[in-house]
């Protein structure tokens, strides 16, 4: 079988007219060229619906043939075959199986390889690159939403003496974090969260609801919590992942530097995360002799702003709040 097609030396863009013709395992060009190459040397380009398949020599030239059917029946005879991949691509059920698989090893990182890359990040991160992640997030705060507190000198001493007198829960691994509490007027309404920094935010609005010292101090054990699990570091770490990974597939770094002080003003944890902290906090209020009726009385205010309609920001990723109580009440039995 003979083909005559276009040849390009890779050099020039003239098109030479020749002929191809394989024999003995030769792919042998007359014509304005002559030339005689092995064919196990020859690569053969993909398929696509309206290109030419170019054959390529060694040397980067190429062949397009005039009859693209006769150059498919030429190659069928020399016992070439397209790469798994390459058949995969011109039928549609492999194109929606790719997809399939593609769309399913996604879901599967984000749901699953993400979070626990993050985790174990940030359980290895040091303490000191952890609480130089957290610095500047308050600063960032004040100047969007907070406001200097309203609460005396002497109460906030107050509180924070109280909290500094409770022994951390010795059932929980790892040593108790190093904290600093903090007291901030919030526009966005009750609200109260760890650092990274070690800084535990308590806004006067969140006293102020609660109106009772001992349910404050279950809040505050809650957010110990978060920073005993290291919970905001592993949301940063992960939704750094998320942008970085958007990144790669976009190739725009504007996402990424855009999407930083938002990642610092999103505060929420998941529901795992939540979990996590009441059950330390659970566990704090019994090893200092404290009733666990502190901290229903937490999510009993809470579930009042909930049912008024005014859900502080607070509330937004915690679990329902029965699911809560029956947790904590669970402990009690």
């Amino acid at each position: 079988m003979e083909l005559t097609g276009n040849y390009f030396d890779g050099r020039t863009s003239r098109a030479h007219r020749v002929t191809l013709a394989v024999r003995d395992g030769m792919v042998h060009l007359g014509g304005d060229i002559e030339r005689s190459t092995p064919l196990a040397q020859m690569r053969v380009a993909e398929r696509i619906a309206r290109a030419p398949r170019k054959l390529t020599f060694p040397d980067e030239a190429t062949f397009e043939a005039d009859d693209q059917g006769a150059l498919d029946a030429l190659l069928q005879a020399t016992g070439h075959r397209d790469s798994p991949v390459v058949r995969a691509q011109q039928s549609w059920r492999g194109a929606l199986a790719a997809l399939g698989v593609t769309v399913g090893v996604v879901v599967l990182g984000y749901l699953f390889v993400l979070p626990a890359g993050a985790d174990l990040v940030a359980r290895t991160l040091p303490v000191a690159v952890e609480r130089q992640m957290g610095q500047g997030t308050l600063a960032l705060l004040d100047r969007h939403v907070f406001a200097p507190s309203r609460l005396s000198e002497a109460r906030r001493g107050e509180l924070a003496a109280r909290f500094a007198r409770l022994v951390p829960p010795g059932t929980v691994e790892g040593p108790a974090p190093v904290w600093r509490l903090v007291f901030r007027k919030s526009r966005i309404g009750p609200n109260a969260f760890a650092l990274p920094s070690g800084d535990i935010v308590l806004t006067d609005e969140m006293v102020a609801l609660l109106n009772d010292d001992g349910a404050v101090m279950a809040t505050l054990a809650h957010e110990l919590g978060h920073l005993h699990g290291r919970h905001l570091t592993r949301r940063l770490i992960l939704g750094s992942a998320v942008a970085a990974a958007s990144l790669l597939v976009s190739g725009d770094a504007s996402s990424l530097v855009a999407g930083v002080p938002a990642l610092a003003l999103d505060l929420r944890h998941s529901r795992d995360a939540e979990r996590e902290a009441d059950d330390y906090a659970v566990a704090l209020l019994e090893r200092n002799g404290l009733p666990l009726a502190y901290l229903e009385r937490v999510f009993v205010a809470l579930d009042g702003l909930e049912e008024n309609g005014a859900v502080p920001a607070y509330l937004s990723s915690h679990p329902a709040t029965a699911e809560r109580l029956a947790r904590v009440r669970a402990h009690t039995r």
